[in-house]
């Protein structure tokens, strides 16, 4: 049966993941992968949040693990992210290198501060 909730939570998780990147992208406007970043960077304030949960008492670790693995598994995308991260720096020359390195390195930075902030709020 923990199959069948990953297997929901993993389809709600893609299916946010579609909307939030489509509307991040029409709201900025800019060719970058903004919706990529806002849902790598919440999917890891997500993460967080779930491990704090466990630490609280709040969520059990089976939970968690559906949580983590259906849907914020289904709504971050590290493919994705590479992919784009590989377009940019092959494109532009050395600005587009340097966009490249810092979708990588911001992505990682912004993203680990907020899987930082997602569990310290317990």
């Amino acid at each position: 049966m923990t199959w069948l909730w990953v297997l929901v939570a993993g389809g709600l998780g893609a299916v946010a993941r579609y909307e939030v990147i489509g509307a991040v992208q029409r709201l900025v406007k800019d060719p970058r992968p903004w919706g990529t970043f806002v849902v790598n960077v919440t999917g890891a304030a997500l993460g967080g949040l779930a491990a704090g949960a466990v630490a609280a008492g709040t969520l059990t670790a089976s939970q968690a693990s559906i949580a983590a693995t259906g849907f914020i598994g289904g709504y971050s995308t590290f493919s994705t992210w590479m992919v784009e991260t590989l377009f940019l720096a092959e494109g532009g020359g050395p600005a587009g290198l340097k966009a490249g390195i810092w979708n990588l390195v911001g992505t990682l930075v912004v993203g680990l501060a907020a899987a930082w902030v997602g569990l310290a709020i317990r």
